[in-house]
C-alpha cells in the first residue's frame, strides 16, 4: 500500500544539501517519490509502507549527516517554534561573528601600516590581536561550514559549505602562516568579515523564508483549542483533540467552529472566508455542512461532528499546501542541473584564478590569493536554489488565501501555458440543484401519478436530476411506489420493476436502446429543450407514458468567467451528457461556442484527450463524475466547496465553487512563473557578472578587482533580494 508523509529535515544549509537528500531517499527501495524542499526544510516522500515505514525514512537522512522527524504540520506551535530556534540560532552567531569582526577590521584597516586606512598610529602585537579575534569567527560560528562541507564530501559532492569553508580557509591559514613565520601581511579580518556576512545573509534569509509561509501560518492558526460537547444532556467544555466523531457541539455566538458536521439544530450565519476566501457569510440550517476554523456570527448551532483531528477540511488543506510547496515545477530541474556542476566548477575557476595571477602572471601572493577567495565567495548558488521554492510557497500561499488550492509547482507552471480549458455543464456552469419545471402526461395518466411513478424509480438514484425529482415529489406529499431490480444505464437513464410492470425513465437514447419511438412526443421535448430545459421520458416496454422537464440555473459568475477567458486568448469548450439543444441553450447563456454534448461519462477523457492534440487543457468539473476526464488533462480543476473528492481529483480545487477563480488562477500562475523566470535571471546574471569580475578578467583594463568582503557582502545581498522579490508576489492582485 503506497503512503506519503511530510518529514522536516534539520542541517541543511543550501539547495544541494536538499539535492543529496532527495537522491538518498530516491535510491532507497521501496521509496516512490522523493523531494527535499530546501526552503521550507521538508521532505515530501510517498512510499511502500509494506517495505518500510517513517522511522527507515528518518534513518536515511541521519545516515547522510542529517537531522529528521515527523512534520508537525498541523501543529503550527511546534512549526513557529522550529523557525524561531533557527532564527535566533542565527542572530546569536551573527552578534557574536560581529563582536569579534568589527574590532578584527578596525585593528586591520586602520591600525597596521598596510591597512587600506592606516591612521599613522601602530597597534603593538596586532597579528596577534587579530590571530584572537578571528579564531573563535573561523572555528566556532563558521563550524557549521566545515560540518556542511565534511557532509558534502562524505556524499561525494559540494555545497556552498564548499565554498565559504575553502575560501575563509585559505585566507585564515596564509594569515597564520603570516603570523607564525613572519612573512608579511594577514587577511584575519577578511576571513572573519566574510563568515560574518555570510551568517547575516543567511539570518536575513530564514526571517524572509518564514513570510513566504505565512498564509499556512495562518490556516494553521484557525481551529479553535476547545469545543463544547453535549454528553448525557450536559454540556462538557473540552480540548479539541477529546472531540470524536458523532458527537454533539454546540456553538455559540462569536464562536469559532472546532471541527467539521453537520448542523442538527439551530439557525446563524457562518463566515467562511478564511477557508473559502468567499466574504460574505453563509447561513447554516438544520442539514448543512459546517467546516471547522470558520466563525459562527449571530446564532447558537449544534451539529453532529463528523470529521476530527487530522481528518477536518482545514488538515486537509494545510496538508494539501505543504505538499504542494514540496512538489517542484519542471524549470526547478535546470537549477538543480545548475547548482550540482556549479560548486566543482567554480573552486576549479577559483584555483586556475590563483595559478593564472601568481604562476603565469607573476602578481604578489597575496593579489592571487584574494582573487581566489573572492571567486569562491561570490559565487556561492544559494540565490539560483532559492529562485524557484520561495516563488512557489507565496504563490501557492495567495492562492489558498483566495480560496484556490494549488497542488504544486508542476501545476503552477503547466497553468501558465493552457490553451484550452472545457468546462462539464452540470454544477459546473450551472448551479447543480435543478427544479422540476413541467410535467407532461402523455396517457390517461394524471401528473401526480407521473411524478410519483417518476420519484419512486428514482429514489435510489445519485444524480441532480433524480434528486430533484424525487425532492418536488416529496414537497408535495406524494407516496412513493415501491420499486426493485432499480438499475442505473451512465449517460442514458434508469429502469426498475413497479409491481410486476417494468418502466424505463431517461432520454431519447434510453428511448432508442429500448426500441421505443418518440415521434409522438418529439416537438414538445425539442420546444423543452431549446429552452434550456432537460427532458426525460417515462416509458414502459410498449409506450410512452409521459414527460418530465428539469431546469438548472446557470450560476451567476458563469458568463463573465468565459468572457474572461475568451478575452486572454484561450478556447473555450462545454462538455455534457445532456441532449445537444439543451447544451446549446445553456452554452448560449454562457458564451461558449464549442459544445461537445450526448458524452458518455467515459468518454469525456476522449475529448480531453482529442484536444490536447492542439494544445494542453484545463479541464473543469465537480469532482465526481468527471473523474478520469480530471486525470487526463493537463490540468484538473475540481468544484466542490472542500469535498474529499474534489480534493482527491483536481490539480487546482475552487474552494467556494466560483468559475472566475479560474482566471484567477491562470493569472497567479503567469505571475508566479514570471517571478520564477526574474529570480533565475538574476541569480545566473550576477553569478555570470561576478566571477569574471572577482577573478580579476578585467584589472588589467578597467582596473576592476573585488574585495572578498564586498563579494560577501553581494552574495548575501543576491539570495535575500531573491526571496524579497518572490514576496512581492503577494501584493499583486489577480483578477
Amino acid at each position: 500500500m503506497n503512503k506519503k508523509t511530510i518529514l522536516s529535515v534539520g542541517g541543511m544549509h543550501c539547495a544541494s544539501c536538499a539535492a543529496i537528500i532527495t537522491k538518498a531517499l530516491t535510491k532507497t527501495p521501496g521509496v516512490l517519490y522523493a523531494n527535499v524542499n530546501f526552503s521550507t526544510a521538508k521532505a515530501t516522500v510517498e512510499f511502500n509502507s509494506a517495505r518500510l515505514q517513517e522511522p527507515d525514512l528518518i534513518k536515511v537522512i541521519q545516515s547522510k549527516g542529517y537531522k529528521a522527524s515527523l512534520s508537525q504540520g498541523g501543529d503550527p506551535k511546534a512549526e513557529k517554534k522550529r523557525r524561531q530556534q533557527e532564527i535566533n540560532g542565527l542572530k546569536g552567531l551573527f552578534i557574536i561573528s560581529a563582536a569579534f569582526s568589527v574590532p578584527a577590521v578596525i585593528i586591520g584597516m586602520f591600525l597596521m601600516p598596510d591597512g587600506l586606512f592606516y591612521t599613522g598610529y601602530e597597534l603593538l602585537y596586532a597579528m596577534y590581536y587579530l590571530l584572537f579575534l578571528a579564531t573563535p569567527v573561523q572555528f566556532y560560528v563558521g563550524w557549521d561550514f566545515y560540518k556542511g562541507t565534511w557532509m558534502a564530501l562524505k556524499n561525494r559532492a559540494a555545497n556552498m559549505d564548499s565554498l565559504i569553508a575553502i575560501g575563509t580557509s585559505a585566507a585564515f591559514f596564509y594569515s597564520l602562516y603570516a603570523v607564525l613565520a613572519d612573512a608579511g601581511a594577514q587577511y584575519f579580518e577578511v576571513s572573519s568579515v566574510l563568515i560574518t556576512l555570510v551568517v547575516m545573509g543567511k539570518t536575513l534569509e530564514a526571517i524572509a523564508k518564514g513570510k513566504t509561509s505565512e498564509a499556512i501560518e495562518k490556516l494553521m492558526t484557525l481551529s479553535a483549542k476547545t469545543a463544547i460537547v453535549i454528553r448525557n444532556g450536559k454540556e462538557h467544555t473540552v480540548s479539541i483533540e477529546e472531540v470524536q466523531e458523532n458527537d454533539i457541539v454546540l456553538v455559540r455566538p462569536g464562536e469559532k467552529i472546532p471541527v467539521d458536521g453537520l448542523v442538527v439544530e439551530g439557525l446563524s450565519s457562518v463566515d467562511e472566508s478564511m477557508i473559502t476566501g468567499e466574504s460574505i457569510p453563509v447561513e447554516k440550517i438544520k442539514g448543512s455542512l459546517v467546516i471547522g476554523g470558520t466563525m459562527n456570527k449571530h446564532g447558537s448551532l449544534r451539529f453532529r461532528a463528523t470529521k476530527v483531528g487530522k481528518n477536518t477540511t482545514l488538515a486537509h488543506i494545510i496538508q494539501l499546501i505543504e505538499e504542494a510547496q514540496g512538489r517542484k515545477a519542471p524549470i526547478q530541474r535546470f537549477a538543480d542541473m545548475v547548482s550540482a556542476y556549479f560548486v566543482p566548477i567554480v573552486i576549479g575557476i577559483s584555483g586556475l584564478t590563483f595559478m593564472v595571477w601568481y604562476f603565469a602572471i607573476g602578481q604578489a601572493f597575496s593579489f592571487a590569493l584574494l582573487s581566489a577567495v573572492a571567486v569562491l565567495v561570490i559565487a556561492c548558488p544559494c540565490s539560483l536554489g532559492l529562485a524557484t521554492p520561495t516563488a512557489i510557497m507565496v504563490g501557492t500561499g495567495t492562492g489558498a488565501s483566495e480560496g484556490i488550492l494549488i497542488k504544486g509547482g508542476d501545476v503552477l507552471e503547466k497553468t501558465h501555458k493552457i490553451k484550452h480549458v472545457i468546462f462539464d455543464k452540470t454544477g459546473t456552469i450551472t448551479k447543480g440543484k435543478p427544479e422540476v419545471t413541467d410535467i407532461i402526461p402523455l396517457q390517461k395518466i394524471s401528473g401526480r401519478v407521473l411524478l410519483a411513478l417518476a420519484a419512486g424509480i428514482e429514489k435510489d438514484s445519485e444524480h441532480p436530476l433524480a434528486e430533484a425529482i424525487v425532492k418536488f415529489a416529496a414537497e408535495r406529499n406524494l407516496p412513493l411506489e415501491k420499486v426493485s431490480r432499480f438499475q442505473a444505464i451512465p449517460g442514458h437513464g434508469v429502469t426498475a420493476k413497479v409491481s410486476s410492470a417494468e418502466y424505463y425513465f431517461g432520454n431519447e437514447k434510453l428511448m432508442k436502446k429500448i426500441g421505443i419511438g418518440i415521434d409522438s412526443c418529439k416537438a414538445q421535448m425539442h420546444d423543452l429543450e431549446k429552452q434550456g430545459k432537460t427532458v426525460m421520458v417515462l416509458a414502459t416496454k410498449r409506450q410512452i407514458l409521459g414527460l418530465i422537464a428539469v431546469a438548472d440555473t446557470v450560476k451567476e459568475t458563469s458568463h463573465t468567467a468565459v468572457m474572461k477567458l475568451q478575452k486572454i486568448g484561450l478556447h473555450v469548450h462545454m462538455i455534457t451528457g445532456d441532449n445537444k439543444r439543451t447544451a446549446e441553450a445553456i452554452a448560449r447563456q454562457v458564451g461558449i461556442s464549442n459544445v461537445f454534448a450526448e458524452v458518455l461519462p467515459q468518454d469525456k477523457a476522449d475529448y480531453v484527450k482529442k484536444l490536447q492534440q492542439t494544445g494542453t487543457v484545463i479541464m473543469v468539473g465537480d469532482g465526481i463524475n468527471d473523474a478520469p476526464a480530471l486525470a487526463h488533462a493537463d490540468v484538473g480543476i475540481a468544484m466542490g466547496s472542500g469535498t474529499d473528492v474534489a480534493m482527491e481529483t483536481g490539480d487546482i480545487v475552487l474552494m467556494r465553487n466560483d468559475l472566475l477563480d479560474i482566471p484567477k488562477a491562470i493569472t497567479l500562475s503567469k505571475n508566479t512563473m514570471a517571478k520564477i523566470r526574474q529570480n533565475m535571471f538574476w541569480a545566473l546574471f550576477y553569478n555570470v557578472l561576478g566571477i569574471p569580475v572577482a577573478a580579476g578578467v578585467f584589472y588589467p583594463w578597467t582596473g576592476w578587482l573585488l574585495s572578498p568582503m564586498i563579494a560577501g557582502g553581494a552574495m548575501a545581498l543576491s539570495s535575500v533580494s531573491v526571496v524579497t522579490n518572490s514576496l512581492l508576489l503577494k501584493y499583486k492582485r489577480i483578477r
